[in-house]
C-alpha cells in the first residue's frame, strides 16, 4: 500500500483545512486508517483513527470536536477536515494504514503504512 497525502497549507487561526491521503491497491477496506502529526522538536503524536467501514472514529482530545476523520473506500482515500486552527496545531501532518487494526489506533507502532506528510501552518 502507497500513501499520498495532500492539503496541507498556511491558513489563519480560526480558519479550516482538509487532508487527503490516497491510498493504493485493492484492499483499502481493511485497513484502519489514522493521522499523526508532529510538531517541531516534538515527537509524533496521534489525532484521529477511522474504522474498516468508517463506521467509528476515535479522536486525541487536542482536536475533539474540531477535526473530523472520514473515509470513501470507493475512493480508497481518507480525510482529515479541521476547523476552528490554531497555532498549536501547526505541523506535519501524516496518514497512515494499519491492515486489520481496530481502534482506537492511537500507537504509532502498530501501523502498517505511512504517507510522506503534509505541512499545516496555522498563523496567529
Amino acid at each position: 500500500v502507497q500513501l499520498q497525502a495532500s492539503g496541507g497549507g498556511l491558513v489563519q487561526a480560526g480558519g479550516s483545512l482538509r487532508l487527503s491521503c490516497a491510498a493504493s491497491g485493492r484492499t483499502f477496506s481493511s485497513y484502519l486508517m489514522g493521522w499523526f502529526r508532529q510538531a517541531p522538536g516534538k515527537d509524533r503524536e496521534f489525532v484521529a483513527a477511522i474504522s474498516w467501514s468508517g463506521g467509528s472514529r476515535y479522536y486525541a482530545d487536542s482536536v475533539k470536536g474540531r477535526f473530523t476523520i472520514s473515509r470513501d473506500n470507493a475512493k480508497n482515500t481518507v480525510y482529515l477536515q479541521m476547523n476552528s486552527l490554531k497555532p498549536e496545531d501547526t505541523a506535519v501532518y501524516y496518514c497512515a494504514a494499519d491492515f486489520g487494526g481496530r481502534l482506537p489506533g492511537i500507537v504509532s507502532d502498530e501501523y502498517d503504512y505511512w504517507g510522506q506528510g503534509t505541512q499545516v501552518t496555522v498563523s496567529s
